[in-house]
């Protein structure tokens, strides 16, 4: 018997979501964009994304790469030293962030920045002094930041308390935890950004969290080229991918996809000073 063929998986242009969407959170300057960069960024203000933020890992590779968006002022930026690249955190790096950060309107936040132990490429605690820099310059800079915790909750949330940003602006990127920390994090006054895995029939206690998280504390983001949404799981992700997690947002919520859409892109032009 031959097997019958799979539906086609649906595209995100067919959607048809107004043009208020915003995907927090995109490396879009890495090697995996760079044959079809300007197709992709296309396809995604035809799918509804108006503004897609870029992740630029480090001063280096900002300055290297920052150009590539000069004709693209639909995508606005966020600079920091990822945990992974903790070692490369020094105080000429930390300069050169901070002559980025005060020449260039497009840097909103600073970010990604934080602590990973599951990796743990680098020492906690030159991880831990890392983070805690950055969260100075941050605000030093009036700006705020954008937080990477991976397998390292109780440190993260330790570090940033520490260093007063209990009830200050900020956004912790890529969340996957439960309905606890969503509470506890909600209780800091911050907000929280939700990547594709949202849609993942196993992630039960995130897709509760998600449900019990208001939508004015909601964003969403891709993590292109990382962590797609179904039903394009297991493909390279980019922006356009973003409508299917706010599909699978929305209907946590208990809401049409277009209002959920429209209120998480007023959140993100909100947060990041966009206009």
């Amino acid at each position: 018997m031959s097997k019958k063929n799979k539906a086609p998986r649906p595209e995100p242009e067919t959607l048809a979501l107004p043009r208020l969407g915003v995907d927090s959170h995109a490396h879009l300057d890495l090697v995996d964009f760079d044959v079809d960069r300007e197709e992709l960024l296309d396809r995604a203000l035809a799918s509804g994304v108006a503004r897609t933020g870029n992740v630029f890992l480090g001063p280096e590779a900002y300055r290297k790469n920052c150009g590539l968006f000069r004709q693209r002022p639909e995508v606005f930026f966020l600079l920091g030293i990822h945990p992974g690249n903790a070692d490369q955190c020094s105080d000429e790096a930390l300069a050169d962030m901070r002559q980025a950060f005060e020449s260039d309107p497009r840097l909103k936040a600073v970010g990604e920045i934080g602590l990973d132990y599951y990796w743990d490429d680098h020492p906690r605690d030159l991880q831990q002094q890392v983070f805690r820099a950055q969260l100075r310059l941050a605000q030093d800079l009036g700006l705020p930041p954008v937080i990477h915790c991976r397998d390292a909750f109780e440190d993260t949330l330790r570090v940033l308390l520490d260093e007063g940003f209990g009830g200050r602006k900020l956004l912790w990127h890529c969340f996957g935890g439960d309905e606890t920390q969503a509470r506890t994090l909600l209780g800091h006054g911050w907000h929280v950004s939700i990547p594709g895995p949202v849609s993942y029939a196993r992630n039960e206690d995130l897709q509760r969290a998600v449900a019990a998280i208001p939508l004015e504390r909601l964003l969403l983001e891709t993590d292109c080229p990382y962590l797609t949404a179904e039903p394009w799981r297991g493909k390279r992700n980019h922006p356009a991918l973003l409508v299917f997690t706010a599909q699978a947002v929305a209907r946590l919520q208990d809401m049409p996809v277009d209002a959920l859409w429209a209120a998480t892109g007023k959140n993100a032009f909100d947060f990041f000073g966009l206009s």
